[in-house]
């Protein structure tokens, strides 16, 4: 079957008029070069980290959609604020889309191989209907498995199994981890319980803790409970917790973390030092779901860490070795441990009319949306 002549694309782009546009645009199909692929997109999902990407810092709550199919156009007005947190980007059409699976269709010399199979992408830009890129940067599936089950293979599975490598490589054995009944969340407590590792959950409403609790996790902590601290402090006094992984950024939430990392360690005898705990307590911020200034109250003692953790920058730091290693226990087990569920399918077009962005901009715990480029 031959391949169409051009093929669409979505872009982002904050104009010096300080609104954001989202629309899709017309590319010219290219040809695979030596060591490159062309991959027809069939599933990508929407990732936090890529709503990030698309929306930035415009207020999406006043967006509104204009044009019908493929001409549809999404805008939304950007603050004083967001224009100066997005400076850099301002006059740039950016394409968006962490990672996605596909067929591959088009093969240059030295990448053959690949022709016809499926295969999952970290690439970028892959809310597009096709993606040219080097063959290196593809895992290829088994063949039981479709594009949507090697969808996001990426992003949440190995974020999930980098978190027990970071806590490994720095000496720690267990963890802490919020927004705990997230997909990623989901798939930390199968990997903690298969590994043999402690982890205390935390999440923001009981029906959540409910839904972890089924899945056989040992330690939740409801944060809108109002025994929140004490039980956290239980639970990292019980697991011996010094680790955490904050999905929130803002708020209070990583100091409270802290707090209780420091009271359960007081609880050993002789522990007490007027400069607190000598083990190390360290809290990573890797996500942004509060957006508030995060806020810390020092009573912890001197030994602590609060900080940026990003899983591209990890696996940079841990080596080939181990990226390889990470990659080949996602693909034997993508149908059970990193299996990716999803509530809604959308189109291309779909995903930039405003009615659709506002159900998954609102990143609801239970809801993930997978975009399929040949839908329609």
């Amino acid at each position: 079957m031959p391949l169409p002549e051009t093929y669409l694309q979505m872009m982002s782009t904050v104009s010096e008029g300080a609104e954001l546009r989202m629309e899709l645009v017309e590319q010219p199909m290219p040809t695979p070069k030596a060591g490159e692929v062309l991959v027809r997109v069939e599933a990508s999902p929407i990732n936090p980290s890529d709503q990030g990407v698309m929306f930035g810092w415009a207020s999406m709550a006043e967006c509104s959609s204009t044009g019908e199919g493929s001409a549809t156009v999404l805008t939304a007005p950007v603050s004083p604020q967001g224009m100066g947190v997005m400076k850099a980007r301002i006059g740039q059409q950016l394409p968006v889309g962490n990672e996605g699976a596909g067929t591959v269709v088009a093969a240059g010399e030295g990448a053959e191989a690949l022709m016809g199979k499926t295969v999952a992408v970290m690439g970028g830009a892959m809310y597009a209907e096709y993606r040219c890129l080097p063959a290196a940067m593809c895992m290829p599936l088994l063949p039981e498995h479709t594009a949507k089950d090697g969808a996001s293979c990426f992003v949440n599975p190995l974020t999930a199994l980098s978190m027990l490598e970071t806590m490994r490589m720095e000496g720690h054995t267990a963890l802490v981890h919020t927004a705990a009944a997230s997909n990623l969340g989901q798939m930390l407590n199968r990997i903690c319980q298969a590994d043999g590792v402690e982890l205390v959950n935390v999440v923001r409403r009981p029906e959540q803790a409910e839904l972890l609790r089924d899945m056989g996790a040992k330690y939740v902590c409801d944060s809108s409970s109002e025994t929140f601290q004490a039980d956290l402090t239980d639970a990292v006094h019980a697991t011996g917790a010094t680790l955490a992984f904050d999905a929130t950024g803002g708020g209070e939430l990583a100091s409270k973390i802290l707090s209780a990392m420091e009271a359960a360690a007081a609880r050993t005898p002789g522990a007490y030092s007027i400069y607190g705990s000598v083990a190390h307590k360290q809290v990573y911020l890797y996500g942004g779901l509060d957006v508030s200034p995060t806020v810390l109250s020092r009573g912890y003692g001197m030994a602590w860490g609060v900080g940026g953790w990003l899983l591209p920058n990890f696996l940079a730091k841990a080596g080939a070795e181990v990226g390889e290693r990470l990659r080949t226990r996602v693909v034997a087990e993508l149908k059970t441990t990193f299996a990716s569920h999803y509530t809604d399918e959308i189109s291309l077009v779909e995903a930039l009319q405003s009615d659709v962005v506002a159900r998954y901009y609102a990143k609801t715990t239970g809801e993930k949306f997978l975009v399929c480029p040949q839908k329609d």
